[in-house]
């Protein structure tokens, strides 16, 4: 009877043990993956990610979440609950308090028979468009829930610096050895820029630049390890790399450049500017305490201006020509966003409906842009996302992410053995967004699922208590 007890005692630790890894292995599954197949672009690969995502949290484990966790959770499901009001409104025949859009009566009269009127402009079409924001909120909370493991999550971040440096390498060789494909396929567009297995090369150049931001973390980490503790003596280093340095340190440096060299290679002037920026920002957030102070850090702040300068020189001329032939934005880009503005003017608290841009835009498109080409995107997801959603959604998720930074950004200044998994969340969240205020790469799930999963693993690393940061894996 004894011996039963114990049996059964051992089983659910075990079993725990099999769904943790489970839903560990989904989260690096997510971090690795979404940019095979074509940038996950199809809508029946996002509906396998989101079943993927929604078993591995069914199975994610719970006993290691804390009250911060628990808060971090409720935030999100706040901003789900508010999402899915609005959806409601949109998609209901009897919506609460959202007026009908005003369209349908007007096609009621040109066609002269009455038309079940709907919040949104399509009928539908909200549902239909559910598919990419339900796989990023999977990835988030899937993300939270297995990121306070803190081995799991810092293997997370590995796998996906270690994915990023096989497309980096696989784009490469596709661009110098067949550059009229990607994978199986015929490329169609970008023809002598990298875009890897996407199709999109601003899309591409973000995922590199992402890429870099982690493997530039990981390589920081190593090297300052090597160093003797206290202060860094920036006069030795080139002395103590020299002596000390391990292997780690090299081929860190080296998945380093290869990111990097297929950042370049992409020749998307906004993904290359905006990573640079922020690789700055993420060397001098890892190494501002050992900084000088005063003038001093002026001078080491222009020397990572001139540094990323060079780099433009030596492995992104074709961006530099981009530059001055086209400048900083392509014509037309700011008349779509006065357009878009007039959307959202005409539509303020509910929007047009999810995933409805495209067929409103034609309406509001200004004739200071050229006939040539179709707007499908606004090219600014924030200001495509409150046109769609509505003022006060946009607000909402503007607010969460204000708060997941601020999350980050605090624990970013904690112990630096302990800033791996936070930094590189926070830097790559940060390319995402900025690159998403003059593109679109958060509405391709090849990328924007990366970006929540890792985004995740960084929160729950962030919400975790000093002192349980540095402890070994629990199973379960």
């Amino acid at each position: 009877m004894a011996s039963s007890q114990l049996t059964g005692a051992g089983r659910a630790p075990r079993r725990r043990d099999i769904l943790g890894r489970v839903s560990a292995a989904i989260v690096y599954l997510a971090l690795a993956t979404p940019p095979f197949l074509f940038g996950s672009r199809e809508a029946t690969t996002i509906a396998a990610w989101c079943a993927i995502l929604g078993i591995g949290l069914i199975c994610a484990p719970v006993r290691r979440l804390q009250k911060n966790h628990l808060l971090l959770l409720g935030g999100l499901f706040f901003v789900a609950l508010c999402f899915a009001f609005v959806l409601h409104e949109q998609l209901s025949d009897r919506p609460w308090i959202a007026p009908f859009n005003p369209i349908w009566d007007k096609a009621s009269e040109v066609l002269g028979k009455h038309l079940a009127p709907s919040v949104s402009i399509v009928r539908g079409e909200p549902f239909f468009a559910l598919g990419l924001p339900l796989a990023n909120v999977l990835a988030l909370t899937l993300g939270l829930i297995v990121g306070s493991d803190t081995d799991r999550a810092r293997r997370g971040v590995k796998v996906m610096a270690w994915a990023g440096g096989g497309y980096a390498l696989y784009g490469i060789f596709g661009l110098l050895l067949d550059p009229s494909h990607i994978l199986w396929r015929e490329k169609t567009a970008y023809i002598g820029s990298l875009t890897s297995t996407f199709i999109n090369r601003n899309t591409a150049a973000a995922y590199f630049g992402s890429c870099a931001v982690v493997w530039l973390v990981l390589l920081m980490a190593a090297v300052r390890s090597r160093l003797p503790r206290g202060k860094v003596v920036w006069k030795r280093m080139p002395h103590n790399l020299l002596v000390h340095a391990g292997g780690d340190v090299l081929i860190r440096f080296a998945m380093l450049f290869v990111c990097l060299s297929a950042m370049f290679m992409t020749n998307s002037r906004g993904g290359v500017l905006i990573s640079l920026t922020v690789l700055i920002v993420t060397f001098l957030a890892y190494f501002g305490r050992d900084l000088p102070r005063g003038p001093g850090i002026v001078g080491v702040f222009i020397g990572c201006i001139v540094g990323g300068l060079v780099l433009m020189q030596v492995l992104g001329g074709n961006i530099g020509r981009r530059l001055d032939l086209q400048g900083f934005s392509d014509e037309g880009r700011l008349s779509v966003y006065r357009s878009t503005l007039k959307i959202i003017a005409d539509n303020p608290w509910f929007g047009t409906g999810l995933g409805t841009f495209d067929h409103v835009f034609p309406v509001y498109r200004s004739g200071d842009i050229s006939m040539w080409g179709v707007w499908n995107v606004a090219h600014n997801t924030h200001l495509e996302f409150a046109s769609e959603m509505g003022i006060p959604l946009t607000i909402v998720v503007g607010l969460a992410w204000t708060a997941a930074f601020v999350v980050l950004a605090a624990a970013a200044r904690g112990r630096r053995r302990h800033m791996a998994v936070p930094l590189s969340a926070f830097g790559v969240a940060l390319i995402a967004l900025l690159h998403s205020s003059i593109d679109f790469p958060l509405q391709l799930a090849g990328y924007s699922i990366v970006v929540f999963a890792l985004l995740g693993l960084g929160l729950s690393q962030a919400a975790l208590r000093r002192e349980d940061r540095g402890r070994p894996a629990l199973t379960g």
